[in-house]
This record gives structure tokens, sequence and C-alpha cells, in this order.
């Protein structure tokens, strides 16, 4: 965890990448007495491959062609 006083964490919010490249937390001091704690926002999920997905699809007996065509041809 890294600590920085008011003054260090204001002057390098003018440059967030570089205050945040080395530390995964932050602990902002006044006075030796902590005041805040800036955390890292969560990383966000990584979607899996669209053939890992179709894979786990349970697959229907008729196809999409035959269930559209026999509803076109009830409505005719």
């Amino acid at each position: 965890m890294k600590e920085l006083t008011i003054r260090e964490a204001r002057a390098g919010l003018s440059h967030p990448e570089r205050m945040f490249a080395d530390a995964d937390e932050i602990l902002v001091v006044r006075r030796g007495q902590p005041v805040a704690r800036i955390l890292p926002v969560a990383p966000r999920r990584r979607l899996g491959a669209l053939r890992q997905f179709l894979l786990q699809q349970p697959l229907q007996p008729v196809t999409s062609e035959t269930l559209l065509k026999e509803e076109r041809e009830e409505r005719a």
C-alpha cells in the first residue's frame, strides 16, 4: 500500500496514470492520520470466445428456417 500526504495526492492527480502505476491501493493521510483510501476499479470480466459460447448452447431439433416457414404459412 502506498501512502501519500494530501499535498502529494493533489499534485499527483494531474497525472493519475503515474500516481497509480505501481500501487494497487493508496492511503491519503493528513498529519499522519488517514483521511482517504483510493482503490483500483475492479477489472471487467473478459468475455469468452463466441465459439465457446455457441458450443455451450443446446441445439434445437428444428431449424429456425423451418419454424419461420411454418409460422408464415399459418398467417397466410
